[in-house]
């Protein structure tokens, strides 16, 4: 059979045609070859979406994005999305816009909901979501620190202009002096230490002599030191306590009128005989002085005693005043 030439030429004609339209579609990301799932997202803000821009699951691409237009007069943004993949993912699935880079665009991320297996068929509506990029992260980092900045150069202009107001001319003045005095108190230290240096350079000797007395000093009282360790002042000390006793007892035996020094302390009968006795020895004592002869006698040609007589108060006081006199 021949073919006419008006059949080759619609034939070319046609096949232009699905060729121009086959090629257009690709140019525009869509390949009429592959069969495509569809599905839309619906966001508040779709934070410079474009289209064509990459589907990802797990980083990798599944598809683009086909169309973004207004839902409704509320401000409302639809998203259709081409999926071109066979990978199955839940209806709870979320596609949230994120930013991969600083340079790349914005793009889709599906996140899957492997606990859900109920599968998402084409023409469903997925659960949209935003994702803070890596632009964000930065602003929202800086913006504090940015604001602390600011705080600090106010802060900083404000101390500046305090320290200017503080140093005047009489401030700079003073600065100076006390500076200057500086300089001449540290010269003056200098020659001090100087000083200082010569002196136990020249009693060096002295020095050591006396650290050697301290270490032997040392030495000794460790000595000392190990002595009374080594002592059982333990068995002293109860020794001690046992004599305090004691002490105790015959003290309140005195209080209470026991023994010989109980009674001298507490019988008062006991202490004037004693000091009755006391008296009369006294007396006798120094008539014994005045009158020896009547006490011993010794005569060859036998007189007589003479009889006692008791001493008037007037030998008594001469007797008295020649005591004390002595």
């Amino acid at each position: 059979m021949k073919i006419t030439r008006e059949i080759k030429t619609a034939i070319l004609v046609i096949a232009s045609i699905l060729l121009f339209i086959w090629g257009y579609s690709f140019l525009k990301g869509r390949d009429l070859l592959t069969s495509y799932k569809t599905f839309y997202v619906h966001y508040d803000n779709v934070e410079g979406l474009v289209n064509s821009a990459p589907v990802t699951i797990n980083g990798l691409i599944v598809g683009k994005v086909n169309s973004i237009k207004f839902l409704n007069d509320l401000g409302k943004i639809q998203v259709e999305l081409q999926i071109k993949s066979d990978f199955p993912f839940s209806k709870s699935s979320v596609a949230s816009i994120y930013e991969p880079g600083l340079i790349g665009g914005k793009q889709i991320m599906i996140t899957p909901n492997f606990e859900d297996k109920s599968v998402a068929e084409s023409g469903m509506t997925l659960q949209g979501g935003v994702k803070p990029g890596l632009t964000s992260l930065v602003a929202e980092k800086l913006t504090p620190l940015q604001e602390k900045v600011e705080k600090m150069v106010v802060s900083a202009d404000g101390l500046l202009k305090n320290v200017n107001s503080i140093l005047d001319a009489k401030t700079k003045e003073n600065l100076k002096s006390s500076i200057a005095n500086l300089d001449a108190t540290l010269a003056e230290f200098k020659v001090a230490s100087k000083s200082v240096n010569e002196m136990l350079a020249e009693n060096k000797g002295k020095i050591n002599s006396t650290m050697s007395n301290v270490d032997k000093a040392s030495a000794n009282f460790a000595k000392v030191s190990d002595s009374l360790s080594k002592a059982n002042i333990g068995k002293t000390v109860k020794n001690l306590e046992k004599t305090l006793a004691s002490v105790d007892k015959i003290m309140a035996d005195v209080q209470s009128g026991k023994g010989t020094l109980g009674k001298l302390a507490k019988d008062e009968t006991m202490y004037t005989n004693l000091a009755k006795s006391s008296k009369e020895l006294e007396l006798l004592l120094q008539d014994f002085r005045l009158n020896p002869t009547r006490y011993v006698n010794v005569s060859l040609f036998g007189k007589k005693n003479k009889p006692y007589k008791a001493p008037t108060a007037e030998q008594r006081a001469t007797d008295s005043i020649a005591k004390k006199k002595q």
